[in-house]
């Protein structure tokens, strides 16, 4: 058994996958868009280039994501993407990116159980939580 976390954008899916490639130094093994796929007629105007499915390796973790219609998308509410980092100096660095046009849930600060923490959803929805 294997389990895998699977994503879901509003549309800027592929903008959000190639952000966490450049910044976070994932690997983008596959993308395909609604308008590749047999039947993409029928693909509502607007949504042809909406991300059908991709698979990202991120810290060694599978990560499954595709777009949405935007009248269904949601954003990420109660689960988070947790990055455990080797250093404060690496969590101060993947906050300040992260956090840019970010929600901040809890503040970059140490804690009682760690060097280095903070809970935040980024720009395109996803809620991480860093630690050192």
């Amino acid at each position: 058994m294997k389990l895998s976390t699977y994503l879901s954008y509003g549309g800027n899916c592929e903008e959000a996958l190639r952000f966490y490639e450049k910044h976070l130094g994932a690997r983008i093994d596959s993308l395909r868009h609604f308008k590749d796929m047999p039947g993409a007629k029928s693909i509502p105007p607007g949504q042809e280039n909406y991300v059908m499915h991709a698979h990202l390796v991120l810290g060694g973790a599978t990560v499954m994501a595709s777009d949405l219609p935007p009248e269904q998308f949601q954003p990420m509410r109660s689960v988070y993407l947790t990055l455990d980092l080797e250093s404060v100096e690496e969590v101060d660095r993947i906050a300040a990116i992260l956090g840019e046009g970010a929600e901040i849930v809890m503040p970059l600060q140490n804690t009682f159980f760690a060097n280095r923490f903070t809970m935040l959803k980024d720009r395109f929805g996803t809620s991480w939580m860093l630690i050192n």
